[in-house]
């Protein structure tokens, strides 16, 4: 079997940072219909364990969608084979709440790389601008050969 050429190596890594404003949790209940008051209500979610609004998980785990593409584009430009699409995340953890003015750090490291099957596992996290870890998952990019 001669698989894809993934082009990248164990240990890889990209990051992408983001400061989230009440603007985007209030944009992505928009998007995603989640208006959960933990989301939108301020004077609701006083009243939680939070104390304040915090953003949506979904939200949150967009940010390693950028650190994935970054991957894939690096891996196009070294001429691998197939086209890069993700294949899906595992093992997805909320860890800490995120709050609107939170700045968050999103890395993503390649753990894994087969060739044979065309596709890379990496290690995700999200972290605050205090060091503090609010998601953790694994995701998996595959190359899609052209038909």
């Amino acid at each position: 079997m001669s698989g894809i050429s993934t082009c990248l190596s164990v240990g890889e890594s990209t990051e992408f940072t983001k400061t989230l404003s009440a603007e985007d949790i209030a944009a992505f209940a928009a998007i995603s219909g989640d208006n959960d008051p933990v989301h939108t209500d301020a004077e609701y979610a006083r009243g939680t364990a939070f104390g304040r609004i915090i953003a949506h998980g979904a939200l949150v785990m967009g940010l390693p969608s950028a650190t994935s593409a970054m991957m894939s584009k690096r891996s196009v430009e070294r001429g691998a084979g197939g086209t890069p699409v993700s294949a899906g995340y595992d093992r997805i953890r909320f860890t800490r709440p995120v709050f609107a003015g939170d700045t968050l750090t999103a890395r993503y490291t390649i753990e894994s790389v087969d060739d044979v099957a065309g596709r890379t596992r990496a290690k995700i996290e999200v972290c605050n601008g205090q060091g503090e870890t609010c998601l953790v998952a694994t995701h998996i990019l595959a190359w899609v050969a052209k038909c």
